[in-house]
């Protein structure tokens, strides 16, 4: 049986149609299965939470040296999230929180990991991905943040959010807490110089420490269906 198979449904060793034990058994399924999600997932959104970051991150680097393809982070930050609240309530708020979780994961692949950070902060690993396509994918999020309205019973406002994009490389030997620390800092610079835009890396700097090529170039935007 694969490791990813679904369980089968337990049946009585004896053949009974009605079985205590049996019935206890899937009652403790289903609590292991309910308390697994609460570990990894926040209860909002419904994304993965730190602790499965922390843990899934250093995996997705440990890919990148065995593979030689470039990962990428996108730091998210809601912009003036304390005034959402303050205005409109904290229910409000968590309406804006769930919304924007929603359009992450719209904008992102199956293989990407959204995780929602802390308060209104959020992070995607992408693997597989250069700087780049990161980029691209760091700008349709802040444009559909910024494009869609939050609706709630009392009206409808617009709110944006700042971001860093940062780039692992194969022979980047920065440890993951390193990683997190640089793009963070991007993300500062982001709302340093005015909020609502996405900074990142250097990019001629990274492609020329790559040593990336036209060919290379090309088959990274393939992998999202963009030309030049």
């Amino acid at each position: 049986m694969s490791a990813d198979a679904p369980p089968q449904d337990p049946k009585c060793p004896v053949g009974e149609q009605s079985c205590d034990w049996l019935d206890e058994l899937v009652k403790l399924r289903g609590r292991v299965d309910r308390l697994e999600e609460l570990v990894s997932h926040d209860p909002l959104t419904n994304l993965y939470n730190v602790r499965h970051f922390q843990e899934a991150l250093p995996v997705v680097m440990e890919r990148t040296r065995r593979t030689h393809r470039p990962a990428s982070l996108i730091m998210v930050d809601l912009d003036h999230f304390k005034r959402i609240n303050d205005t409109w309530g904290h229910e409000v708020g968590n309406v804006a929180l769930k919304q924007t979780a929603r359009i992450l994961c719209h904008q992102v692949r199956i293989v990407d990991t959204v995780c929602r950070y802390g308060g209104e902060e959020f992070i995607i690993v992408l693997p597989d991905t250069g700087l780049r396509p990161a980029i691209r994918i760091a700008e349709r999020i802040r444009n559909e943040i910024a494009e869609k309205p939050v609706r709630h019973d009392r009206g409808e406002f617009h709110m944006t959010a700042s971001m860093g994009v940062e780039v692992h490389l194969p022979d980047d030997e920065r440890s993951a807490e390193e990683l997190i620390e640089s793009v963070d800092r991007l993300l500062y610079q982001a709302k340093e110089s005015g909020r609502n835009r996405v900074c990142h890396a250097d990019m001629r700097t990274t492609e020329k420490k790559k040593g990336i090529t036209a060919d290379e170039r090309k088959a990274l935007r393939g992998l999202f269906g963009e030309e030049d």
